[in-house]
């Protein structure tokens, strides 16, 4: 069959447009989902730099949720991963996890642990631990004239208190059902437990450290503070999670090993963390315990 000029044109133009098509493809950005404080602390603390230039991790708006993010970046980025993340904030909570497993969301920014990273191994790949086995020190967080728990001396004091969590967080739920409160109550969403320790519906609840904002959170009319004294150990290892099902997911998840295996090496994981006040200031501090 022989190929008339209309034809030939025809052809053309349907080349030019597939290029075209796949070449936007292969360079658009990608959509994150990031909470709506995560995000705004951590534009203050980039300051407009790169995460690749952040070598020191101390000062003001920098916590747990900001180095997940700031780390995780860097490390895709030496893996040689440098896609743009354009970022969509809001509320999110439970609904990330349902989009990784259905492969509309690249990874989670913020690092899960690994007894709630496990039972999505189907659908998500799980990165080497950011945070090991016995790093991890929560606050007490409390509404500032909550007395009683300010007041707390002693384990067994635990019993006249509540604390609230949700059992999809598996460790925390794990370390709160390890103390003797008075009762556990179960939400949900993040917020929505923050809401109720600040009207002191409920006693506390258990949040990274935040040195860097004098150990307070508030938002939107929510105002906690973190015990002067007492942090409490969840058991368990930090881990990013990358969706197996999304188109760049492979790609992105070797990228970030290779990043977070020169970050480890390099030592500036663990510095991270440490500057970010993460690890407790043990001449002030204590762990709650048992005796």
């Amino acid at each position: 069959m022989g190929w008339t000029k209309n034809k030939l044109l025809h052809l053309l133009c349907c080349l030019l447009w597939g290029w075209h098509i796949s070449g936007f493809t292969q360079s658009e950005s990608v959509q994150m989902y990031i909470r709506d404080d995560v995000f705004a602390d951590y534009q203050r603390f980039l300051k407009g730099r790169s995460p690749l230039d952040v070598d020191d991790f101390s000062g003001g708006y920098i916590r747990r949720d900001v180095v997940d993010m700031v780390l995780i970046q860097k490390a895709l980025l030496l893996g040689g991963f440098d896609k743009k993340f354009t970022y969509q904030t809001g509320n999110v909570n439970f609904r990330n996890t349902k989009l990784l497993e259905q492969g509309k969301l690249l990874l989670s920014f913020d690092s899960y642990w690994l007894a709630d990273a496990r039972p999505l191994e189907q659908h998500v790949y799980i990165s080497e631990a950011v945070i090991r086995h016995g790093e991890y020190y929560a606050g007490i967080f409390y509404a500032p004239d909550n007395h009683q728990v300010l007041n707390l001396s002693h384990w067994d004091e635990l019993k006249t208190l509540s604390a609230v969590s949700t059992p999809r967080w598996r460790t925390d739920w794990s370390t709160l059902q390890q103390l003797p409160l008075k009762n556990h109550v179960i939400e949900h969403e993040w917020v929505a437990q923050a809401r109720m320790v600040s009207m002191k519906w409920v006693d506390f609840m258990l949040m990274p450290l935040m040195p860097s904002k004098n150990n307070e959170y508030k938002l939107e009319g929510i105002h906690l503070v973190a015990h002067p004294k007492w942090v409490v150990l969840l058991d368990g290892s930090r881990h990013f999670v990358v969706s197996k099902l999304h188109p760049e997911g492979e790609r992105a998840f070797a990228a970030l090993q290779q990043g977070l295996k020169q970050l480890r090496a390099q030592g500036i994981i663990k510095k991270a963390y440490a500057q970010a006040g993460f690890i407790p200031d043990w001449s002030k501090m204590k762990e709650l315990k048992a005796q």
